[in-house]
């Protein structure tokens, strides 16, 4: 058997490597000398053996025009050994076939394997595997292919049955996660050699279901260095530290949240609220609002004042834009706060402004304390002077791109949260639901990562442990449920206190 590691998104205790195309291009050619291919249908056949209910049963595998199609001739071939029932859809020129997938396609044919041109009308399927297409896809997919696709899809849903796709679903890319017209809608995706970024974000968790890595006993590090990281605890254990029994409010810092103009002001409150149960020793909130309560009933604990008595507060870390709003006076404020030396995430209505107002960027650009932003696509469409579906098409270059011309650390929010640094690191968060695609989830998010600022956390370890946990808090509150229906923001408060001092709990035992 195979060796086989199941990625499992929920239980990201670890971080992993993902590869785009051009870096698995050089692992596989530095590899050139080893049978990969055979790796990869031995790895493949056995994951479909254990996801295949019947032994025996029919098995519906479709071989693509490429080396995708070569892997899905190996898989045929080890689970017709095993005595499954295989049917091998290839509608491609065998002459046209590149010469491992060629070799592949002979060898099953020489152990007594056939082929059809057409799906089989009235069989019923026990598992169906897709070879279509693996990595490297760039265009929507023609006839007959999209075709295929479309019936495999609707006989895996009739029939109840997985459906398996090898290294990356057809219809999906590879490296961004986009589809390209007709998708496999798979219920388990084994990716060989490492994860790839387009399973991981955009649409690629709702069409790879369960991934499985088979790294083909490469060692894929020491050809080709990863593209990025998914999230996990690994990345920022170090500062999951248990506080000293000799603490006070001092020791914890002072978080500062700059918001809250007329009919927003509960933005602000949510980013409080947040900071302070994340473990904030103080938090300050600065309000436009000029008839804003002067204090909070729910959490009387927060300091509220004016947005520019906020300025003259000592801080040691500072959130602008929840519930901002767009005015003059909002600018001003923002243009002051870009002079702090301390660090400063910008989100919602300071990221709007800082797209349109070439002074904010020029105060930006100045400052050398760091800075961090936290868009969601559409405010980085604006903040790159292009649209959303710009945005969304590369995920991950347009997360590198605004870390960059910002020089800041990024996080662009989403379906697989990029986080992008200014040197060229990346990395993917895996966790988290629909649940968060609710109003004020972004305040929170804030929130949570000033808190963990201003109790002196690094930049990156802070913003990469806020998207990690804002995630878990949303998992664990779907685990009991409550929600992804219905899940709204201020409830992500204590699930995701409750998740970090658990994760502080357990970094201490070990």
């Amino acid at each position: 058997m195979t060796s086989l590691s199941i990625y499992t998104p929920r239980l990201a205790m670890l971080s992993t490597s993902f590869y785009c195309c051009t870096d698995l291009r050089r692992i596989e050619a530095g590899a050139s000398g080893q049978p990969l291919m055979q790796r990869a249908g031995r790895a493949a056949a056995d994951l479909g053996a254990a996801i295949c209910a019947d032994r025996g049963a029919a098995i519906l595998i479709l071989a693509g025009p490429g080396n995708n199609g070569g892997d899905a001739f190996e898989t045929a071939r080890l689970l017709r050994q095993r005595f499954y029932d295989t049917h091998v859809v290839f509608v491609g020129a065998a002459e046209n076939l590149p010469v491992d997938a060629a070799n592949a396609r002979q060898r099953f044919l020489a152990a007594g394997g056939t082929l059809l041109t057409a799906i089989p009308g009235k069989q019923r399927w026990s598992l169906i595997i897709d070879g279509f297409f693996g990595i490297g896809l760039t265009r929507a997919i023609t006839e007959p292919y999209a075709g295929f696709i479309g019936e495999a899809n609707a006989l895996a849903a009739r029939d109840g049955c997985p459906l398996l796709a090898l290294d990356c679903p057809s219809g999906l890319d590879s490296d961004t996660g986009a589809r390209h017209g007709a998708t496999i809608r798979a219920s388990h995706t084994i990716s060989f050699i490492g994860s790839k970024p387009g399973l991981l974000t955009a649409d690629g968790p709702d069409y790879c279901g369960e991934i499985s890595i088979a790294k083909l006993d490469l060692d894929a590090g020491s050809l080709a260095p990863d593209s990025g990281r998914t999230l996990g605890l690994d990345l920022f254990a170090a500062q999951l530290k248990a506080r000293p029994r000799n603490s006070h409010k001092g020791s914890n810092g002072n978080a500062g949240i700059l918001g809250g103009a007329p009919g927003m002001v509960g933005a602000a409150l949510l980013a409080a609220r947040a900071a302070l149960r994340l473990g904030s020793g103080r938090v300050y909130v600065g309000l436009l609002d000029a008839r804003a309560p002067v204090l909070d009933a729910q959490q009387p604990e927060l300091m509220l004042r004016t947005a520019q008595k906020l300025l003259s507060t000592e801080l040691t870390a500072l959130a602008c834009g929840p519930g901002m709003g767009q005015t003059n006076a909002a600018r001003v404020l923002l243009e002051d706060a870009c002079t702090l030396q301390l660090p400063l995430l910008l989100d919602a209505d300071a990221l709007n402004l800082l797209a349109a107002e070439g002074e904010l960027k020029v105060a930006l650009a100045a400052r050398s304390a760091p800075t961090l932003l936290t868009p969601h696509p559409t405010e980085a469409a604006r903040l790159l002077d292009c649209d959303v579906a710009a945005i969304q098409a590369d995920r991950l270059s347009a997360a590198l791109e605004l870390a960059t011309l910002y020089k800041a650390c990024v996080a662009l929010k989403g379906c697989g949260t990029i986080i992008a640094t200014a040197d060229g690191t990346c990395f993917i968060n895996t966790n988290g639901n629909p649940g968060l695609a609710t109003a004020g989830s972004g305040d929170v998010l804030s929130g949570i990562i000033t808190a963990l600022l201003a109790q002196g956390w690094p930049v990156l370890e802070a913003l990469l442990a806020a998207v990690h946990l804002h995630g878990a808090a949303a998992d664990r509150l779907v685990a009991e449920g409550c929600g992804p229906l219905g899940l709204t923001a201020g409830e992500l408060i204590d699930s995701a206190r409750f998740c970090l001092n658990q994760w502080i709990s357990s970094a201490s035992e070990h």
